[in-house]
């Protein structure tokens, strides 16, 4: 199952407290499906939790009748396809005007009057993500959209969004195929729009996937630091080594002051040392920097032998 599918049917189970919540969540759910009118009303969803409860909520309301068609689609594995239609053009068009809406009207708006309290916008909001909303596994990205119809209906879904308080986000709008896209990015305003309408458990997720995945990128970062100062220790170490095999090729090895020779005997016995590890084994112990000026007059000792040839 998605991610997706996953938060709506957390959604699906959330607790309706009033009779307003549940008003609030019919209307989302029916003016965001496709179509919503006073002559059809039908919602297409792959989340069979999402086909009941939109089933279950307009029995129970004024007594309407629907219909529930499975189909069975190979697109994304042989999923099922559940359509919800109300077959009654009379119950179509008292729904329609039960919410406020005439076929008068040229287009869908949202009716405010059907959620006057921050309870039942919470409730509408969580109708409309069931019936259009989608949100991406946190795995790959952090992306919510709603997949709504009509222009001034995602125009007035951005608006109540933006204006929610605990949600602190203003949302974008995009045309993606004939549709408008109503949608919010980053991992926190997703995870607070999935806690505000009902599902703590999907946003709880969100934010547990972010966490991992800042720990693996920092693991990561610090696997590919120590492994670029690996290499940078050890191209150092093959140069300085070869200048003093060049320094005994040339029979100076034991004329060198004492503190280069006991230097150069330390670096040929630890090849993989870094500059602080070969300050620490000298006695008296020096500095990465005094490490550092020992080597490159070993260095000049050996480029000097090779220029008299």
């Amino acid at each position: 199952m998605s991610f997706s599918k996953d938060t709506k049917q957390e959604l699906c189970k959330a607790e309706i407290l009033t009779d307003e919540q549940r008003t609030a969540l019919i209307y989302g759910m029916l003016l965001f499906s496709r179509p919503f009118s006073a002559l059809s009303i039908t919602l297409t969803t792959e989340c069979r939790h999402a086909a009941m409860l939109y089933s279950e909520l307009l029995s129970s309301y004024e007594g309407v009748i629907v219909d529930v068609n499975v189909n069975l689609t190979r697109r994304r594995g042989n999923s099922r396809i559940y359509t919800v239609s109300i077959p009654d053009r009379s119950d179509c068009a008292m729904l329609f005007d039960k919410f406020g809406h005439s076929s008068r009207q040229l287009s869908l708006r949202i009716n405010r009057a059907n959620i006057d309290s921050d309870d039942c916008i919470a409730c509408f909001l969580r109708g409309v993500f069931i019936a259009c909303g989608n949100v991406t596994d946190p795995e790959k990205d952090y992306h919510l959209e709603f997949v709504v119809p009509h222009k001034n209906l995602a125009g007035d879904l951005e608006r109540i969004i933006s204006e929610v308080e605990e949600i602190n986000t203003e949302p974008g709008v995009i045309n993606r195929k004939g549709s408008y896209i109503v949608y919010i990015k980053g991992s926190e305003n997703i995870a607070d729009m999935l806690t505000y309408i009902g599902a703590p458990m999907s946003s709880l997720n969100i934010m547990q996937s972010k966490i991992i995945k800042s720990v693996r990128n920092n693991v990561n970062r610090k696997i590919n630091s120590e492994t670029a100062n690996s290499n940078k220790t050890a191209l150092a170490s093959a140069r300085q080594i070869n200048a003093i095999r060049q320094i005994q090729k040339h029979g100076l090895f034991d004329s060198l002051p004492d503190e280069l020779r006991e230097l150069a005997e330390i670096r040929l016995e630890y090849p993989e040392y870094n500059l602080r590890e070969l300050g620490d084994a000298l006695t008296p112990p020096i500095t990465r920097s005094g490490v550092n000026h020992r080597l490159q007059r070993l260095l000049l000792i050996a480029e000097g032998l090779l220029s008299e040839k």
